[in-house]
């Protein structure tokens, strides 16, 4: 019985994966290519890719935050409303986008299932090519070779790839957060990621 709760907690904590084992061909952008994400309320932002990261124009210096996530992921549920207070806090140094991935829900469904319900009025992605392209870039750049588990965050600043907090195994060059993971640590990244 023990062995059980423990698997189940390990799930839990780890985050969701696809149901699909493969990893799908890259879609990732090229140095110079932009895509232009329209959120599920209407808002439209353009980020192009750079040399060695992301940018989001206009805003260049901006903090970024990709938070690839599935209306259907517990954890990705869980986290959405500290994930709000963080957009809220930070509003004029970060950009948080959401990115739905692994399902193919419309704005509407998006708006019912996830925003509401869990307070997540963050620019989230309607779901589009965009969305793929701009995961497979993500994955490519951080040299991410598994198949992504959700929640999946990547923070960049500057167009560059910026080091995490490794909560699992302990890295020191971590660029990216997976499964849950408490905002305060996020935050923490945050500040020191403000400064650098």
């Amino acid at each position: 019985m023990r062995y059980l709760i423990a698997v189940f907690c390990l799930f839990l904590m780890s985050g969701c994966a696809s149901q699909d084992e493969v990893i799908p061909k890259s879609n990732a952008l090229k140095v110079g290519e932009s895509v232009e994400l329209t959120s599920v309320q209407g808002a439209k932002i353009t980020i192009k890719r750079v040399e060695g990261g992301l940018v989001q124009e206009g805003k260049e210096n901006t903090v970024l935050i990709f938070d690839i996530f599935g209306t259907f992921c517990e954890p990705c549920k869980k986290e959405a409303p500290a994930l709000m207070n963080l957009q809220l806090k930070y509003i004029s140094n970060m950009t948080l986008i959401g990115l739905s991935y692994f399902e193919e829900v419309d704005e509407k469904y998006i708006i019912e299932n996830f925003a509401k319900p869990y307070n997540a009025h963050y620019f989230i992605a309607k779901n589009s090519a965009a969305n793929k392209a701009l995961a497979d870039t993500i994955r490519e750049d951080i040299n991410y070779k598994s198949l992504i588990s959700l929640p999946f965050k990547v923070v960049l600043k500057g167009g560059k790839y910026r080091t995490v907090t490794d909560i699992w195994e302990n890295k020191t060059d971590n660029k990216y957060y997976i499964g849950a993971i408490n905002t305060a640590v996020v935050e923490k990244d945050l500040e020191r990621i403000l400064k650098e």
